[in-house]
């Protein structure tokens, strides 16, 4: 077989696959329906990502949703972890969606969209009276002139096309935005799909309990995408200047607060912020929402000693409600000793003695007698819970939507176009519209009526419709 030859069967081979493309594959890729059921499969299944708690640890969901009785008789957390229900917006058959209703969106764009745009920019003057009878809307009148309809047509905000080589013809259309809107569509929502993707891709969520006073750098992080690890902070750390929680008078919690700082490698501030639910902290594209709080520890102080810092723990209640708990030594042998237990930041901690008798009930910075020795409550130390977050393609999203929203609006706007052609003491008027035909339909008689009232020799009366 000589090079030609080889050559020759390489052309037909990508000849054949090319036809086939355009024969089968993109008519399938362009369809409406597939774009449509592609697009409510993607709705059903991020509905799914809300409903079902998303990045949470398999003790959770084999708690939450058992085998026996399974949610909906088939929803157990062995479908969930196996299908991927519990991080639906990384796994690789919803990105497989998006791409593919992208793909589509794209393919329609080109085949459809941007050669109806070519074609609504393509026209030619009708010079012959028969043309005019294939537009829905065509009138011939006996009164009336080019020049008088152009000044009728620029106040109506029409661009004229006419050419002196041609004096009796005219052209004049109005609205060709709304034959770009469509493709704005188009782009917005593609765009939307590259943010979601680039965001599943790239993005990361993280938890953190963090004690007031302490700084803390991300690192539980619980759910996180394949190119997630050059978005973890390296270079900063955030500092928990204070937690405290507001109170109403009835005792219940009304808002709980964190008083947070960044710092550089150096230990220098570049950033700080008092944050509470709803008013985050953003810092280089990473978002601390304040979630959650707890008590972390007990500062105490046995007759003059130093103070010591002992930390606490959040004991199973059973739904009962949240405790913290630790146990204090009253001997230097640790033979003896007592349980402390608080419920929340206002300071008041009950004291239990070894056999789980409460021996007394005192408030922060007040002292008793306990085993022989003056044990005082110097500061119950409260923790901030920290939902951090970084997500890069939310900007991609929101230029989408901004793209969707623009795109919209200038696809209200009618293509409206305008013929005319003026033949001895004829002037033939006809036009046509993508939309808005009603509205079309009144403005076009508008015209004619003006056209009418226009002074002549001889009025021959009305039009005449053809």
């Amino acid at each position: 077989m000589t090079l030609e030859d080889s050559t020759s069967k390489k052309i037909s081979w990508w000849a054949v696959v090319g036809r086939y493309f355009r024969r089968e594959f993109l008519p399938v890729l362009t369809d409406l329906r597939l774009a449509i059921a592609l697009l409510l499969l993607i709705a059903i299944f991020s509905a799914t990502g809300t409903v079902i708690e998303q990045g949470q640890s398999p003790a959770f969901y084999q708690a939450n949703y058992p085998e026996h009785p399974a949610l909906f008789g088939f929803l157990s957390w062995k479908v969930i972890q196996v299908v991927g229900l519990d991080h639906v917006y990384r796994t690789w058959w919803f990105l497989a969606l998006l791409i593919l209703f992208g793909t589509s969106l794209t393919a329609c764009s080109f085949t459809r969209q941007l050669p109806a745009l070519k074609a609504a920019q393509r026209w030619k003057y009708y010079e012959e009276p028969r043309e005019f009878k294939k537009l829905a809307l065509s009138a011939e009148l006996d009164t009336g002139s080019l020049n008088f309809l152009n000044q009728i047509l620029q106040k109506r905000r029409y661009k004229i096309f006419s050419e002196t080589e041609k004096e009796n013809v005219l052209y004049a259309r109005k609205g060709i935005v709304g034959r770009i809107g469509p493709i704005i569509v188009h782009i917005g929502i593609v765009t939307i799909l590259l943010g979601g993707i680039w965001g599943a891709m790239t993005g990361f969520l993280a938890q953190e309990m963090v004690a007031s006073g302490d700084t803390f750098e991300v690192k539980n992080i619980i759910d996180a995408g394949p190119l997630a690890a050059g978005q973890v902070p390296k270079d900063w750390s955030v500092r928990v200047n204070r937690f405290w929680i507001d109170y109403t008078p009835t005792g219940g919690i009304d808002q709980f607060y964190s008083d947070l700082s960044v710092l550089n490698n150096q230990g220098q501030e570049v950033d700080h912020k008092k944050i509470f639910v709803n008013q985050p902290l953003r810092y280089h594209g990473v978002t601390f929402y304040q979630t959650d709080w707890g008590i972390a520890a007990v500062r105490v102080q046995f007759n003059k000693s130093p103070v010591f810092q002992l930390p606490m723990v959040k004991l199973n209640t059973n739904g009962q409600g949240a405790i913290w708990g630790t146990w204090i030594p009253t001997k230097p042998d640790l033979s003896q000793g007592v349980s402390v237990l608080a419920k929340d930041l206002q300071g008041m901690v009950l004291i239990y003695d070894a056999t789980g008798k409460l021996v007394n009930t005192i408030r922060a910075g007040m002292s008793a007698e306990v085993n022989g020795v003056n044990l005082k409550i110097i500061e119950v130390i409260g923790s901030t819970g920290l939902q951090i977050k970084a997500d890069p393609g939310i900007p991609i999203v929101y230029s989408g939507f901004a793209l969707l929203m623009l795109g919209v609006v200038m696809s209200y706007f009618s293509h409206s176009q305008v013929w005319a052609l003026q033949k001895g003491d004829r002037l033939y008027v006809g036009g046509k519209t993508n939309r808005a035909q009603v509205a079309f339909e009144q403005e076009v008689l508008e015209i004619l009526d003006q056209l009418s009232s226009q002074p002549k020799n001889e009025d021959r009366g009305m039009p005449i419709q053809v």
